[in-house]
């Protein structure tokens, strides 16, 4: 099981030598990959009563592709969108920034997606919030060609391009897809029919395979390998406390996970400073 961590994207700061240093001080704990959320727009509360969203305006979010192309040139970790919210953007242009992260980072992307659950971020951006799903199926196709095809015709519901690709390709082809799904079964059957990989939310125990058991099938009667897909777990370092921590990691080891990230945002740890202490403290517990 591969170790990494969450990018503490709303604690970090704006100091781009502060997250240089992080990135320098996670990879020499031995954490292997850096997982990011993604967030374009935030909400002004004020402008929405009732607003109850886990993030709004005042929530710094680094857009994650461009992050990894920072971070491409100071590390050697992996990189991890966890995820983007595909279906508020143009997928040719996703296509075209995933594939330069690809290239820049020799081949160390995971290209994380997701339908999102903003409304408010998705009128901003233009886009329709309640075709989302049906929309990311055909964005996964398109973007799968992207990569893999000198020039590509594609004419779908939603996406036409005509005798067009993008270069640099990335240097896999394709980029794996994973999905972040939650507990909808219409989620949880598109990470069977087209993921690379699973990210779900929840901890181990009968949630998660109950869950599983619908990305199974779904993998299964569209013909492909169920045991391939991976599976990428989150610890939460919360408050610390380093025998929960372990606990919980072993538990993902049990469940099958191929990767975990641990989370150390929302524990009152400050600047990038207080974070890399964290996880220092709970590397130890996570490897033994």
């Amino acid at each position: 099981m591969q170790i990494g961590v969450v990018f503490p994207q709303t604690e970090i700061g704006t100091d781009a030598g502060g997250i240089r240093a992080y990135a320098a001080a996670i990879e020499e704990a031995g954490y292997r990959h850096v997982l990011a959320y993604d967030h374009v727009l935030g909400a002004d509360p004020a402008a929405h009563p009732g607003w109850s969203g886990p993030y709004n305006v005042d929530d710094t979010f680094y857009e994650p592709l461009e992050l990894f192309a920072f971070l491409a040139g100071i590390s050697t970790l992996e990189f991890v969108s966890g995820v983007v919210i595909l279906p508020q953007r143009p997928t040719a242009l996703v296509a075209k920034q995933a594939a330069v992260v690809d290239v820049l980072s020799g081949g160390r992307l995971r290209l994380g997606i997701g339908i999102g659950w903003n409304a408010v971020e998705y009128e901003s951006l233009g886009a329709n919030f309640h075709d989302r799903g049906r929309r990311m199926d055909e964005q996964i196709d398109l973007l799968r060609r992207l990569w893999t095809e000198r020039a590509v015709d594609f004419e779908g519901r939603d996406h036409v391009v005509r005798g067009a690709g993008i270069a640099p390709l990335p240097v896999q082809r394709p980029i794996p897809i994973w999905i972040g799904s939650r507990r909808d079964e219409r989620g949880l059957r598109r990470v069977g029919r087209l993921a690379d990989g699973w990210i779900p939310l929840g901890s181990p125990g009968e949630e998660l395979e109950e869950a599983r058991a619908v990305v199974r099938a779904a993998a299964l009667e569209a013909g492909r390998d169920a045991d391939a897909l991976g599976l990428e777990g989150r610890v939460e370092y919360g408050d610390g406390d380093l025998d929960r921590i372990g606990a919980t990691a072993q538990a993902w080891r049990a469940a099958g996970a191929t990767h975990l990230a641990v989370n150390t945002m929302r524990a009152g740890l400050g600047g990038p400073d207080g974070h890399v202490d964290a996880l220092r403290k709970a590397a130890e517990a996570l490897t033994t």
